[in-house]
Formats: C-alpha cells, structure tokens, sequence
C-alpha cells in the first residue's frame, strides 16, 4: 500500500469523520479512485454494500441497488476524493518503474499509447507490448501482430483479462511472456451445470422414494416449463449485469436465489 502525504492523512482522516466511514474504509475508496485516474472506481468495501462501481458525473451501482442514501454517500465520497487526488499530493512519491507507481511498468517500454486499472490489475499498452500488474507483480507480454483496441476484466474473477484486436477477443494469458511471472487463467463457473445436476439429483431422489415407499410418495419434479422460465431469468439477469444495470453481487445472489427454488 501506498503511504499517505501529511494532506493525505488529513484528507483521509477528515472525509472519515464526515462519513462516519473507518480510516480503512476511506482508504480503501481512496486507492480504488486513484487506480481508476479519479474518473472511476470499483470496489469492494462491507461499510459502503460490498461490491460497487462508480464513475464521476455518471453512474454509481453498490450492492443494495435501491439505498439510495448509500448511492449518495458513496458518489459524494469519490468526488471528495477525486479532487483531493487531484489539488494535493495525496500519495508519497514513488519512484518510475516499481511496483505502486503511477508509472509502474517497466522504464524501457516509454510511454502506453493506452492505460487503465479495474480492481486489482492495471494495464498499459505500447507498441508490441502489453505490461499488466497485479497485485503488485507486473507482466510484460508480447502482443505479436495484434492492434489492441481494448483491454477488459472479465465477471468471472479477477485474474481474467481479454483484449479486443483486428482477430477478435483474445485472452492475454495466451500471448508470450517477455518478463514477469504471468496471469494465470481463472476458473469459470458453468452456470448450468448446478442446474441440470441438482434435476439429476432430485430424480434419483424421487425415483429411490417411488422405489422404497410408493403408495406414500407425493414427491413431484420442478415441471420442465418451470426451470426453462427460471433459466430465462438468468440469462436475462445476466444481460443486466453485462449492461451495468445491476452489480455481479446482486447477480450472483438472486441467481443463487432462483436456482434454490428448482
């Protein structure tokens, strides 16, 4: 973590009174406007509804998408502390080409005709290049005869990352390594797999209850218009999410909610 400047602390300190937010809780904030250039932030703060999103003079998601009292406290905060970032030297200086730097990648690469952050990873495009930290650990893979157009975190987890290129989307884990340890894949959910499996089990269920008691046996499976309509809604759920309409927490949890009542 970064260390605080005397008018960080002071900003941090004061904006937590004001809130009635933790100093980690600000801090917290305060790291995930300055990875996002003080334009936008996605984080994960329990003070503030779990998982969120913000993006100044835009739209802000938390994860009790109706509170509308958080919603404000939450795009009050950033905008505090997007301007602080910006008329203070909020952050101790770190020296160019480490880890925590705002310039993080390494020195021979010059200067990303594009830069981002999402979570945890930031990213920087050059010529033939691509560099990406995470959680402090930078990445510099070669992008071969790709145009990157764009890089993007994917729903699923953290470590996923695709680009956009004249081929289509492509995962960065498949380009070549030039130096760093790499970004290992991570493991994607297949959310009809719970389903068809838990259909399985509740009709060997129901076939050993016809077997071992069957004058007494009432038990009857999901009709399959019910779970066609619940799957519906999933993939409708789904496209909300992709949308922004609605955060991966709240996804998650009425998914899980629908998939219970099969």
């Amino acid at each position: 973590m970064q260390n605080l400047t005397q008018d960080g602390q002071q900003l941090v300190n004061n904006l937590s009174r004001k809130y009635n937010l933790s100093f980690d809780a600000v801090m917290h904030m305060l790291i995930a406007v300055n990875n996002g250039a003080g334009s936008m932030a996605q984080f994960n703060c329990p003070e503030l509804g779990g998982g969120g999103q913000w993006m100044r003079g835009g739209m802000t998601m938390v994860g009790d998408m109706f509170n509308y009292g958080l919603k404000n406290t939450v795009d009050n905060l950033c905008n505090e502390l997007a301007n602080g970032l910006v008329n203070f030297q909020v952050f101790v200086p770190i020296p160019k080409g480490t880890p925590g730097s705002n310039q993080w990648w390494p020195g021979d690469l010059g200067q990303p005709f594009s830069s981002g952050a999402q979570n945890n990873i930031r990213y920087a495009v050059f010529p033939n290049r691509l560099a990406v930290e995470l959680n402090g650990q930078v990445t510099v893979y070669n992008t071969l005869d790709n145009n990157i157009g764009g890089v993007s975190q994917q729903q699923g987890g953290d470590s996923s990352l695709t680009f956009s290129s004249q081929y289509g989307t492509i995962a960065v884990n498949s380009l070549p390594i030039v130096s760093g340890v790499g970004i290992a894949p991570a493991p994607q959910r297949n959310f009809a797999e719970p389903t068809q499996n838990s259909y399985a089990q509740a009709n060997n269920n129901q076939t050993s209850s016809q077997t071992n008691n069957a004058p007494q046996s009432n038990t009857s499976l999901p009709s399959s218009t019910s779970i066609d309509e619940t799957l519906q809604i999933i993939e409708k759920l789904a496209k909300l999410k992709d949308a922004g309409a609605i955060s991966e927490n709240e996804y998650n949890s009425k998914k899980t909610e629908l998939l219970n009542r099969i």
